[in-house]
């Protein structure tokens, strides 16, 4: 199987990660005691989009799942894969990744990982959650599916050049005030946590071009 690099951007925004506060990439972070839970996402990049077909490094990928509609939290709702830390996980990417091969059958051995980005907290569970960004090096798409149809409806994979296309990118607005980035995926309103960091990473990343935040939807009921 062919091993693709990641894309310069992507690598020296891996490198940046350590000199990068949580505070940019949410305003809500861990309580001094910790929250709830811990958990661990994974923000999978992979190689794809127009610029790997036509030959091009900067070509990128993102995997982004949709949430089992039976669940009792979240149903439906986008997600990275993901979840709560086991006992025996040693740290945050261990833990992303065994929940990645849990839900969408993700193998980890062909995963590099990046680094991990600061831990934030999720107020409406009041989980502590530790983004991993990993680089798929060995992709293989057609493995990717809901392997566990309880927690995972199905797989998306939109590509970064399609994600930072001004004219893909709007904001939602929930009926209790929050507003907040989105894009509608293929059908997923891609909105709430998931997007918001994918929002902080593209633009911290410097691959995110200005759009019109004039453009405001209401979120669907």
């Amino acid at each position: 199987m062919t091993a693709y690099p990641p894309p310069g951007w992507l690598t020296s925004f891996a490198e940046r990660i350590p000199a990068i506060g949580g505070e940019r990439f949410s305003r809500f972070l861990p309580p001094p005691e910790g929250g709830r839970r811990h958990s661990a996402v994974l923000v999978l990049f992979a190689p794809g989009g127009e610029e790997h077909e036509h030959g091009g490094e900067g070509g990128a990928t993102v995997v982004i799942t949709e949430r089992a509609h039976s669940m009792r939290s979240h149903a439906g709702q986008p997600a990275f894969p993901g979840g709560g830390t086991e006992e025996h996980d040693p740290h945050p990417a261990a833990t992303a990744l065994r929940e990645a091969q849990e839900e969408v059958d993700l193998d980890p051995g062909t995963v590099d990982v990046l680094g991990d980005l600061p831990t934030l907290h999720i107020p409406v569970s009041g989980y502590d959650v530790t983004p991993v960004l990993g680089w798929w090096r060995e992709p293989d798409p057609a493995s990717l599916w809901a392997r566990d149809p309880r927690e995972v409806a199905r797989v998306v994979q939109p590509s970064v050049s399609w994600l930072v296309d001004p004219r893909h990118r709007f904001l939602v607005r929930h009926p209790s005030g929050f507003v907040g980035p989105a894009w509608d995926v293929d059908g997923l309103l891609v909105w709430g946590f998931t997007a918001g960091l994918l929002d902080r990473i593209l633009d911290l990343a410097g691959v995110a071009p200005d759009w019109d935040r004039s453009r405001v939807r209401d979120l669907p009921a």
